[in-house]
């Protein structure tokens, strides 16, 4: 048996910390769709690079790998809602000189650089923050549902956001684009605003019972080395529990094979062997996202998954797979209709991989598992966007999604020869 008693997918919903939450995020992915899709047709146009294009994806992955652990203990012990608001104020300024810049004409590859460290940064200390407050703020009988609902939010947008995005590039430029994206930012912190004045995150909740005037003042090297204690502490729990150490080791090389494809050569491919154009970027990543939405509501409904490590493990098998209909220039319906199943295989791995963090980690050290999760899946994504780059320039965007797909089969079967990832219930 696969499943567990039914529940209703929206049900979440009706408690309102998490309903502002979401609501929030959801208008802010829609921003960030719409700018994924402006950037990789902007890069394209302005250089014709696939190295510039994996660099600008490098240099936001670098600051948000050095900055992850630590950002990761931040969340653990400061206000993870104030964290949130602040990230999203300081991005939406960012995209805003983004968007000024472009629509002044006067915006360089450098100024992109420099704004994708800067996302990389806030990137860090917002994940964490954000994964680790959904079970702090969401009673545990609604938990299901509040997972289901966070991939939706990723996904509905992503089905809009991308088609969207890609006739406001071909009707009015980036500029627009980029300023609705900043707008996005900043609705997002207006709905978590409210969350702010009420006690609900975890680390606000432990009394300070010592008295103020007697109490040592913190040193800095002592608030260092209580934060070593910590990651430490979040190491040693997940080295105890081989579905996360070996999962997290194992996409470490996934996230290459299947990143580097999707970001970096698809625009070429699309543009370069495919003859077409941004409506066609924009179509594919709304298919993946249809996919996924489709496989949260599947899913959603229901309280426990069983046998969810193979289950996992072999939706990823199959979302390694659809790379592979690229690698030989298939008609453009196969295409589509290969991102739509990647994106149904993307979302059961993504709603097992949430539902057993929560299960197994404390809630007071989510924050540092989260980060620890987060650096191990994607420390090698600099390295994987360079290779996507020059691999694109030397050999051609169709045999980096070759070795892509081919890469990913390889990599989960590896991964089921493991007893914990195959009996993992």
């Amino acid at each position: 048996m696969l499943y567990s008693p039914r529940m209703h997918v929206l049900r979440s919903l009706r408690h309102r910390p998490f309903g502002l939450l979401w609501t929030g995020q959801t208008i802010s992915r829609l921003g960030d769709s719409l700018y994924r899709i402006a950037l990789s047709w902007w890069v394209l146009e302005k250089t014709g690079s696939a190295v510039a294009m994996g660099t600008v994806l490098i240099f936001s992955q670098i600051p948000l790998l050095l900055f992850l652990l630590i950002g990761g203990v931040v969340v653990d012990r400061l206000p993870r809602i104030r964290i949130m608001f602040v990230s999203d104020v300081l991005s939406g300024l960012v995209i805003s000189f983004v968007a000024i810049f472009s629509w002044l004409n006067l915006l360089e590859i450098w100024h992109i650089y420099v704004a994708s460290i800067i996302f990389g940064f806030v990137e860090a200390f917002f994940f964490p923050a954000y994964q680790a407050v959904i079970p702090g703020i969401t009673p545990p009988e609604l938990l299901t549902s509040a997972n289901a609902l966070n991939g939706l939010s990723q996904r509905l947008t992503g089905i809009v956001g991308p088609a969207l995005g890609a006739a406001l590039v071909a009707a009015g430029g980036t500029s627009v684009t980029f300023a609705l994206d900043a707008l996005s930012f900043f609705s997002s912190a207006l709905f978590i605003l409210p969350l702010l004045r009420l006690n609900l995150d975890p680390t606000q909740r432990q009394p300070d019972t010592t008295d103020a005037a007697s109490a040592p003042k913190s040193s800095v090297r002592a608030a260092f080395r209580q934060g070593f204690v910590d990651l430490l502490a979040g190491l040693r729990l997940v080295i105890r529990i081989p579905w996360i150490w070996v999962t997290i080791l194992l996409f470490g090389f996934v996230n290459i094979m299947e990143a580097g494809p999707r970001a970096v050569a698809l625009p070429f491919l699309i543009k370069e062997d495919l003859g077409a154009d941004v409506e066609l970027l924009g179509l594919l990543g709304s298919a993946t996202s249809l996919g996924f939405v489709v496989g949260m509501i599947w899913l959603g409904q229901y309280v426990r998954l069983h046998r969810r490590g193979l289950l996992a493990y072999l939706s990823v098998l199959v979302s390694g797979s659809v790379l592979l209909p690229f690698a030989f220039q298939l008609p453009v319906p196969v295409l589509v209709a290969s991102m739509f199943i990647g994106g149904i295989a993307t979302s059961v791995f993504a709603l097992i991989w949430t539902h057993t963090l929560q299960e197994m980690v404390p809630g007071e050290m989510l924050g540092r598992v989260y980060s620890i999760d987060a650096l191990g899946s994607f420390v090698l994504l600099p390295i994987g966007f360079a290779l996507a780059g020059w691999t694109t320039e030397w050999l051609g965007a169709p045999m980096v999604f070759l070795i892509g797909g081919t890469g990913v089969i390889v990599l989960v079967l590896l991964g089921l020869s493991h007893p914990a990832i195959r009996n993992l219930d």
